[in-house]
């Protein structure tokens, strides 16, 4: 048996800074989470299901969008549980989550008078700068956190994006833009999965495998509180190949160079016939 480091394209530059929110409610069959399919004209995951999510901008860190937040930006950077990076990288993380979640599925996590008459980044700036605008920071709980490899299976650019749970406002109804996503839908974790498995839906590595731990919880509250009890899991892929076969190895995998497991279930995930599949039955992954 031979395993040498796959040739999978290169994946150029430092990774960007990115937020991505896990929109959980719970449905008449258990937790639920809302994925979104990107449009075909996407540069990155096009066609894929996601979670809303994108890049951390500027205006992010501002110190009008950090004086919004209802907690404090030292407070957020101990939550997010990364000492290498600066208090306010942390807070305009959270405001990049939320931002995305607004632009993107129309969720805003907030309180106070008023709210942006729509998606347009230059209404958000405006809604920030309003004294009463208040960020519910306090609504989002840090999940795990993705770092594109170098050696990348999906994009040839990199992320490092941080996955953030949050409880879907009972006032508010999440739905795609219809311009960078074209449909949405509530799922259940083990459905999402066994539509993948389908060919159904289209998804990505760090897809697959938060739903493979979301699937491990029966309901919104249960992930949140634990969730709340730990630091975010971070997650740099390894890839390999195998006698042939393109093996994505995670923390814990006999293949991987960092030995602690950082996720429940299986440790990898294969390549085959370009698609992301566990070495055992589909059911592996959550169970």
């Amino acid at each position: 048996m031979s395993t040498t480091q796959s040739p999978l394209a290169p994946a150029f530059g430092a990774p960007r800074d990115a937020a991505t929110v896990l929109l959980l409610r719970d449905g008449s069959n258990g937790l639920e989470v809302f994925l979104m399919k990107r449009s075909g004209l996407s540069d990155t995951f096009g066609e894929s299901y996601v979670f809303p999510g994108g890049k951390l901008d500027a205006h992010d860190s501002s110190p009008a969008a950090l004086a919004a937040l209802d907690e404090p930006a030292a407070a957020l950077h101990q939550r997010l549980g990364e000492p290498g990076n600066n208090e306010a990288l942390a807070a305009g993380l959270f405001v990049a989550a939320m931002r995305e979640l607004f632009e993107e599925a129309g969720v805003l996590l907030a309180y106070g008078s008023g709210r942006p008459a729509s998606v347009e980044s230059a209404d958000w700036q405006a809604w920030l700068a309003q004294p009463s605008t208040r960020l519910a920071a306090t609504a989002l709980v840090p999940w795990s956190r993705w770092i594109t490899p170098q050696m990348a299976a999906l994009s040839k650019k990199r992320f490092d994006t941080r996955f953030f749970l949050a409880l879907a406002p009972a006032d508010q109804v999440a739905r795609h833009d219809n311009f960078e996503t074209t449909a949405s839908v509530w799922l259940t974790p083990v459905e999402a999965l066994q539509r993948y498995h389908r060919a159904d839906i289209e998804m990505a590595p760090p897809q697959i495998m938060s739903l493979a731990h979301l699937a491990r919880f029966s309901s919104a509250a249960e992930v949140l509180n634990s969730a709340r009890t730990r630091l975010p899991a971070r997650i740099l892929p390894e890839n390999y190949e195998e006698d042939g076969t393109v093996i994505l190895s995670y923390p814990g995998d006999p293949l991987h160079s960092v030995s602690e497991r950082a996720l429940p279930g299986p440790t990898r995930l294969l390549v085959r016939n370009k698609r992301f599949v566990p070495e055992g039955p589909l059911e592996s992954l959550w169970r």
